[in-house]
């Protein structure tokens, strides 16, 4: 199976601080049903659990390699981002 990605980012010779900010900047310039393939050389959990604190439903999030070398994830953002709802469903307008 293959699969075309806006973007791949391989991050495992990026300074770990660096990272977490390059990744959700280039997850924002996605457009809705487009992805980015992540290269790490660890599981990248903790950033799962950035994104669902961050943007909930509005990304997908799936393994396409797991170790115990290389982790490959493909990150998407799904139709839900293109809501300009700021409480998702309950506007506060």
């Amino acid at each position: 199976m293959s699969a075309e990605f806006a973007a791949t980012l391989d991050i495992r010779q990026i300074a770990p601080h660096q990272r977490h900010p390059m990744i959700f900047n280039s997850f924002e310039t996605l457009q809705p049903g487009q992805s980015l393939q992540l290269i790490n050389d660890h599981d990248p959990k903790p950033l799962y659990d950035q994104f669902q604190m961050r943007s909930g439903d509005a990304f997908s999030w799936a393994y396409l390699e797991a170790g115990p070398e290389v982790w490959r994830v493909q990150i998407g953002k799904t139709a839900a981002a293109t809501s300009d709802c700021c409480s998702g469903g309950a506007c506060c307008g």
